[in-house]
């Protein structure tokens, strides 16, 4: 609603039809994506989706942004502050209770400091007053619709199953509404489908490691590539271990900070293309070269 509320506002002072709104489902999209008079399509959704849009506007090779899944790794590094940094970790997985596409989905602890961190995101997650936004004392809202709502119960699950130890949450809340408590799982690792596919809900998987380059290793091993962090109190070791993330993005002590000024894409099955900054504007337009022969 708030679109819409936007493009009726533009076109208060916009000739008519430069900005227009067409709503509806997945035939109006398939008609978009494969329209020859269509120059340029952006699109910020799922993978499987972004593909589809991309195989529609391969018959006329029309141009693409597509800002797709993610599933972003965080590392924390050895000697780290956990007490600093813990509330920032929490706060950017579970923006939005999880439900946004570059928040923190997977997080990889160096095993010194392994479990102060899940407790730390347990008390804070325990912390959380969920339930109904327009109560003033709610701190944590619902997941958006049945199927996802479903999918992290099923992850959840099968972490579980798999030998996982879930230290807060886990549970769906009682009563009506897609409700799930913000869930920290522990001793999941790489092949465990919490932390292999993007949950996009309150679930957030917590992974030991050695090295830090078993960390970085861990950190790659995914189809996914939009965005990553680092954390930790040595920003020069901090720097060199970002320039090994595969991800579009990486933030060092932060998470999910997306600015309008500075270019944000995926890599790998994250997407292609670029939105915002100058690189994101140039994507709207069309090079042309003239060479005049003096």
């Amino acid at each position: 609603m708030n679109t819409l509320r936007l493009v009726e506002i533009m076109n208060e002072v916009l000739p008519k039809g430069v900005v227009n709104v067409v709503l509806g489902e997945a035939e109006i999209g398939n008609a978009i994506s494969s329209h020859a008079n269509i120059n340029k399509v952006i699109f910020t959704g799922s993978t499987p989706t972004g593909q589809k849009i991309m195989a529609n506007a391969s018959n006329t090779l029309k141009r693409l942004t597509l800002e797709l899944g993610g599933n972003d790794a965080a590392i924390v590094l050895p000697g780290a502050d956990i007490g600093s940094i813990a509330e920032g970790i929490f706060n950017t997985a579970f923006i939005n209770m999880g439900q946004t596409c570059a928040a923190l989905k997977r997080l990889y602890v160096h095993e010194s400091q392994y479990e102060e961190m899940c407790q730390k995101l347990a008390d804070i997650a325990a912390s959380q007053v969920v339930g109904n936004g327009l109560e003033s004392t709610t701190t944590f809202g619902p997941i958006q619709n049945a199927n996802q709502y479903r999918l992290v119960t099923e992850l959840v699950e099968d972490a579980v199953n798999n030998g996982g130890r879930v230290v807060s949450g886990g549970k769906a809340s009682s009563g009506k509404g897609y409700f799930y408590p913000p869930t920290i799982v522990a001793d999941v690792s790489n092949g465990t489908r919490v932390v292999d596919e993007e949950q996009f809900g309150p679930v957030l998987p917590i992974t030991s490691y050695s090295t830090v380059e078993q960390a970085v290793a861990m950190a790659n091993d995914c189809k996914f590539g939009l965005g990553g962090s680092v954390w930790g109190s040595d920003l020069e070791l901090a720097s060199t271990v970002a320039k090994q993330l595969e991800c579009g993005t990486v933030w060092i002590n932060n998470h999910s900070e997306v600015l309008p000024n500075a270019p944000f894409g995926g890599s790998k099955m994250s997407g292609l293309g670029i939105e915002f900054g100058l690189k994101g504007l140039l994507e709207y337009t069309q090079l042309q070269v003239i060479h005049s022969k003096k």
